[in-house]
């Protein structure tokens, strides 16, 4: 393995197949045939090889893509912070005392830190959009079930989709156009229609940027979406309920886990079907709400996170991390596509925009993601791995 890649930590395996396209590195928890597929996680270490590859596996293979390594990631998929005590944590290339963020943690630091052109993770509640601002990248979540998850541990999820991050949006639709070859991209010719997402509590660090983005379009709207909280730990729920039925036979076992997964997924096992049941008329709802304002708008503009991601050190207190995914989940809920683009406070640290979009409208949304970056002056979602 290349040093950069093992001082790092981004690779868990170095690879080299496929075509003369795009470098990418797949997140650990996707089939690449012939290699074993560990989420992350010891209890995987010596499994048997995975046998086929990957439905998104074989589509960037035709595509002609160069996969060129599998990506690190936070253990079972089922952590915000990136933190691995097995492989070793990745580590953020441009804020190396920060966590580089989680799931996907791998996956972010191998763009950020430019050992390949785009990557691919997956996006549970947040697991793309998060890390990717936290090493200042661009990362984007998919309608869910638009790309295909045949191949993906673990195998059943409502909530999951495979996503892509770039350090530029050219990148980003090259990955989208890959993974699904009926995308095609889009070029705004009038102005989007946005809205802001009111939040509560409000945002301590996105807001500035929200607000940089009103004044250079000052037609943005303003609405609320009254179930968006009840969203937030609803989703929570479901990744809960469906993370112990894919993965709470390993407790059982006694399988080699992490201290903080363990606890996780001992407190998961405990999601009652009535809790499921509650929270599945949250996402009826909710849906249908997010469904109505993209009815009138052409997209909803959040904050990436509501606070600036915590030093590795901030990180081993809990309390820290559950802000995190607040503008995140709710749309790995309603199924929404979401796009999440990098910039810094003037301090020089990690804050961001998140796009969502109607259903089947990446495309649309890219061209957004487009527009709004030459919309607001010194927007930083560019390459920052020079």
């Amino acid at each position: 393995m290349n040093a950069h890649a093992t001082s790092s930590h981004a690779l868990v395996q170095e690879l080299s197949m496929g075509g003369t396209g795009p470098t990418v590195v797949i997140k650990d928890c996707i089939d690449i045939a012939g290699t074993v597929t560990g989420c992350g996680s010891e209890a995987f270490a010596s499994a048997a090889p995975a046998l086929e590859n990957a439905a998104v596996v074989e589509a960037l293979l035709t595509a002609g893509c160069r996969i060129i390594g599998k990506a690190n990631m936070h253990e079972l998929a089922f952590g915000m912070t990136g933190v691995n005590g097995f492989h070793g944590t990745p580590v953020n290339p441009n804020w190396p005392d920060r966590i580089p963020g989680g799931s996907s943690s791998g996956s972010a630091v191998a763009v950020a830190a430019g050992l390949c052109d785009f990557a691919i993770g997956t996006d549970t509640g947040g697991s793309v959009r998060q890390p990717a601002i936290c090493c200042g990248v661009i990362g984007i979540k998919p309608t869910f079930g638009r790309i295909s998850r045949k191949g993906l541990s673990p195998k059943n999820s409502s909530l999951d989709c495979v996503g892509a991050f770039a350090r530029d949006m050219d990148m980003i639709e090259t990955a989208m156009a890959a993974m699904d070859p009926t995308f095609t991209s889009e070029t705004l010719i009038n102005a989007p229609k946005l809205t802001r997402i009111k939040s509560d509590p409000v945002a301590e660090v996105g807001d500035p940027l929200v607000y940089a983005l009103m004044d250079a379009y000052p037609g943005m709207g303003y609405e609320c979406l009254t179930h968006f909280e009840a969203a937030f730990q609803a989703g929570m729920t479901v990744i809960s309920y469906e993370t112990a039925a894919a993965f709470g036979h390993l407790l059982d076992e006694g399988a080699p886990l992490g201290a903080d997964i363990r606890k996780r997924l001992t407190a998961a096992r405990h999601v009652t079907e009535a809790q499921l049941a509650e929270a599945e008329a949250v996402r009826t709802a909710f849906t249908a709400e997010v469904d109505a304002l993209l009815d009138q708008y052409d997209a909803l503009v959040t904050p990436a996170l509501p606070v600036i991601p915590p030093t590795l050190s901030e990180a081993q207190d809990p309390q820290t991390i559950l802000p995190l995914t607040r503008f995140l989940r709710p749309f790995n809920l309603s199924g929404h596509p979401a796009i999440t683009l990098p910039a810094r406070t003037n301090s020089g640290l990690p804050i961001g925009l998140q796009l969502v979009g109607r259903k089947g409208e990446e495309a649309r949304l890219c061209a957004i993601a487009r527009w709004i970056v030459s919309c607001v002056p010194d927007f930083q979602s560019k390459d920052q791995s020079q």
